[in-house]
């Protein structure tokens, strides 16, 4: 595994949501530094193409739209998953409040719609996990603001028929907990990392930090934990996990008992349940939580999150109880970067990686790979809108 592009100026976002989608990553939402998240405002949607790795931003929707009443508001905490040529955005919350409305993103008009959903609907929450497993979305998790309390209940939207359904299970759920991760391999859905408090349900700011996985078969709606081996990953939350060739691997995240920030990857193998702690080539990404990371490929392409502060580069979080930095007392910095992780580079990867790490001349290379050097080495810049022709 190779880390092999690194750029900046791509959408400045920490605590977003982010899915793939052929060969474009739609991300959503998210907060920035500096930012006012008391009023509402449309959400914004950044997508990324993969093949030249440039950013676009779609033209917000005007007030005065009739579309804008099924656009959702700015918020963070929120999840995002794909079904088909559909994105459906669920939850997360603004400094004012949460939200449990269903919102989707049709990805050839680039237009919104609110679904008209029935069943048993989740309560408004953010911090939870979703996935989907066959037709259905699976939310586990948590923090519902209106009960003041984290959560370990299962919900299910059927993504053909738009009925939630609450999730009664058999065995040990896992702990209550936000800012985990939910993964889908095959038809279950595996729990890792996340925020805890000794409390159970109660938040009193004594928090755990489980590193134990634990999957649900949804098929018999039945938890398992089962016994791992190998290098197993410290505790953490806010997190990213994905899935490549039915492994998850998980990057980076905080534990909040440590402080302690990290940018290392991890494999988990549901086959034989065992650990492995990766070991990649090139320059990986610095330390950092909230981050989002999408699969498309052979490739994971990471961008964003929130770091301790190193220098005087980017925009710092100030100590102040008005932003949604969880009551930090270090300073944090929010980024704008790009990073992708090959697993199967091929050689010409490899050396248009090393003319770039060592600086060689490459005017007498043929126009195609030129453009690829251009393409992987170009700072991005979103400031120009992708029109909306939908």
């Amino acid at each position: 595994m190779y880390w092999t592009v690194h750029l900046e100026g791509g959408p400045r976002r920490v605590n977003h949501a982010a899915v793939a989608v052929g060969d474009h990553i739609y991300s959503f939402g998210g907060y920035c530094t500096g930012e006012n998240y008391r009023r509402q405002r449309p959400m914004d949607v950044h997508v990324l193409n993969t093949v030249n790795y440039r950013w676009t931003a779609i033209p917000l929707i005007k007030p005065d739209d009739p579309q804008s009443l099924c656009v959702p508001y700015q918020r963070y905490g929120h999840t995002a998953v794909s079904y088909g040529d559909k994105i459906y955005v669920w939850g997360g919350r603004n400094d004012e409040a949460p939200c449990n409305i269903l919102f989707c993103f049709d990805t050839k008009t680039l237009k919104w719609s609110c679904p008209k959903v029935h069943g048993i609907i989740p309560g408004a929450r953010d911090g939870h996990s979703a996935c989907v497993i066959r037709h259905s979305m699976y939310i586990f998790g948590g923090f519902e603001e209106e009960i003041d309390r984290f959560s370990r209940d299962v919900h299910a939207l059927n993504l053909e028929t738009m009925e939630w359904r609450y999730i009664i299970t058999k065995g040990n759920p896992p702990s209550y907990r936000d800012f985990h991760a939910a993964s889908a391999v095959g038809t279950k859905m595996y729990i890792f990392g996340g925020r805890g408090d000794v409390h159970g349900p109660y938040h009193s700011q004594e928090e755990v930090y489980s590193n134990e996985i634990i999957y649900l078969e949804t098929l018999t709606s039945t938890w398992h934990c089962p016994a791992t081996t190998g290098k197993i990953p410290p505790g953490r939350r806010s997190h990213s996990a994905f899935v490549y060739r039915n492994n998850i691997y998980i990057f980076g995240g905080y534990n909040g008992i440590e402080d302690r920030h990290f940018n290392d990857l991890y494999c988990f193998v549901p086959d034989s349940n065992h650990w492995i702690q990766i070991k990649t080539q090139g320059k990986r990404p610095c330390e950092r939580r909230r981050q989002s990371c999408c699969v498309v490929g052979d490739r994971v392409f990471l961008f964003g999150g929130t770091s301790p502060y190193l220098g005087p580069q980017l925009p710092m979080a100030p100590d102040n109880e008005d932003m949604p930095l969880d009551g930090l007392d270090s300073k944090l910095m929010d980024h704008s970067d790009l990073h992708v992780l090959d697993f199967v580079p091929t050689l010409k990867t490899l050396c248009l990686q090393v003319v770039i790490d060592k600086r060689l001349e490459d005017s007498w290379l043929p126009r195609d790979l030129r453009w690829e050097l251009q393409a992987m080495t170009t700072n991005n810049n979103i400031s120009r809108p992708l029109n909306n022709t939908g």
